[in-house]
């Protein structure tokens, strides 16, 4: 199936009432019938659907599966938030005393997360420039566990040579994590590229309507080859204690081997579960991504084009500009359209803010990927907690203001930024 097909109809098999919408199942446990089917599903011998919500969930389990399909991997596992899906992918490989290996073009939470939070686990996050990858091997040493990267990075909207970045991950035995986001599965498949894990916050252009939090981390097919025997994962290698000495790479559930892991262990232990009507709000969401972000693709074009013509306007980034740094690797991985952000810079702080102060339609929120459009400043708000220097590296200066374009009249969205502007 295509993935407009796989977006309504993959994962779901009609239960008893043969409903057409996929039930949501909000129920925090599941009866087993018996004293032995009970033991063995405990024991990872009867899988984690019906168990206990914790760890799996009839509706998010039909979640899992569309998303993986749609997004060309193996599995999945839906989580509470797309910052539980990051932090969750790194701990599911990394301890204290290892390192990752990270762009500096990434969202402000996540810079945090990997600058701050980790180092207090005793992970160190190394930053490189995706626009500069031949210094990403001055980095690598035996505790390295992944090369992490956006493939549309927020809000200094960079796209990464994918080809260069995972030829050096598997040069060295490496896991690639992309957080694909912004592109969506739609506009980019970064496991068919080559990637071992994808993130995402489906808080974004999932549900499309801002109604939900909620993350998700996929993993593409016969990621176990690479992890199997390999070194830099023992976790995956060596006895796992809490489950009577069980192998994971060695277990039946080899096709779906890293997200089975971060389910039976991290979500077990830590808990970031989704709820499951927040997973019945995301498959409505999936089933019309495939349209929606399209129009919000061309829209974003549009506004792009148009502020690279307004003289208050001193740069303009989107990546299908002729004109823009990232053009040759966004004509390569976005051949379909390269989302609905679009970022701007003006001359400082208080030109941002009176912009800001001034539109109308555009909505000032510190969230992306809604119907609706979004304005916001990022360097006082997604990204406050970083540095002057943080800042530079990740290419949010104090004029600069992004924009969430939504899927309205592109001549009402135009209309409000000249007023906007003027």
């Amino acid at each position: 199936m295509k993935q407009a097909t796989q977006a309504l109809h993959s994962g779901y098999t009609k239960d008893s009432q043969k409903t057409m919408s996929v039930p949501i199942y909000m129920s925090t446990a599941f009866d087993f019938g018996s004293a032995d089917f009970a033991a063995s599903s405990f024991n990872l011998e009867q899988g984690t659907d019906n168990v206990y919500t914790r760890v799996g969930n009839p509706t998010n389990a039909i979640l899992e599966r569309r998303f993986a399909e749609v997004e060309g991997g193996s599995g999945a596992l839906a989580v509470a938030s797309g910052m539980g899906a990051i932090f969750y992918a790194i701990l599911n490989i990394a301890d204290a005393g290892d390192n990752i290996i990270v762009s500096n073009q990434l969202y402000g939470g996540t810079v945090t997360l990997f600058s701050q939070t980790l180092k207090r686990l005793g992970i160190e996050s190394r930053f490189f420039d995706v626009h500069d990858s031949a210094k990403i091997e001055e980095l690598v040493d035996e505790k390295t566990k992944c090369i992490f990267f956006e493939s549309i990075s927020n809000p200094s909207i960079d796209v990464p040579d994918f080809d260069t970045l995972i030829k050096i991950a598997n040069k060295h035995q490496l896991l690639t994590i992309v957080d694909n986001t912004v592109a969506t599965p739609i506009l980019c498949q970064p496991l068919l590229l080559g990637a071992d894990v994808v993130v995402h916050s489906a808080s974004k252009y999932t549900t499309g309507q801002g109604t939900a939090i909620g993350g998700l981390i996929v993993e593409r097919k016969e990621l176990s080859v690479k992890i199997k025997d390999n070194p830099r994962y023992p976790h995956f290698n060596t006895p796992e204690t809490s489950y009577h000495g069980l192998l994971f790479a060695d277990s039946v559930v080899s096709p779906i081997l890293f997200t089975f892991r971060a389910r039976m262990i991290l979500l077990r232990d830590t808990g970031a579960v989704l709820s499951p009507f927040n997973a019945w709000l995301f498959i409505q969401g999936l089933e019309t991504l495939s349209l929606r972000i399209k129009e919000h693709a061309k829209n974003a074009l549009a506004i792009a084009k148009w502020l690279e013509k307004q003289e208050i306007v001193k740069k303009v980034n989107y990546p299908l500009l002729e004109s823009d740094k990232n053009y040759v690797n966004a004509s390569k991985y976005l051949a379909k359209g390269a989302s609905g952000l679009v970022s701007f810079e003006v001359e400082n702080f208080e030109v941002a803010k009176s912009i800001l102060d001034k539109v109308a339609l555009f909505s000032i929120v510190a969230n992306i990927g809604d119907s609706k459009s979004i304005i916001n400043h990022s360097a006082s708000t997604t990204h406050q907690q970083l540095s002057k220097e943080e800042l530079e590296k990740a290419g949010v200066g104090e004029g600069l203001i992004r924009l969430s374009i939504g899927i309205e009249d592109i001549e009402d969205l135009i209309e409000d930024l000249e007023k906007a502007l003027g």
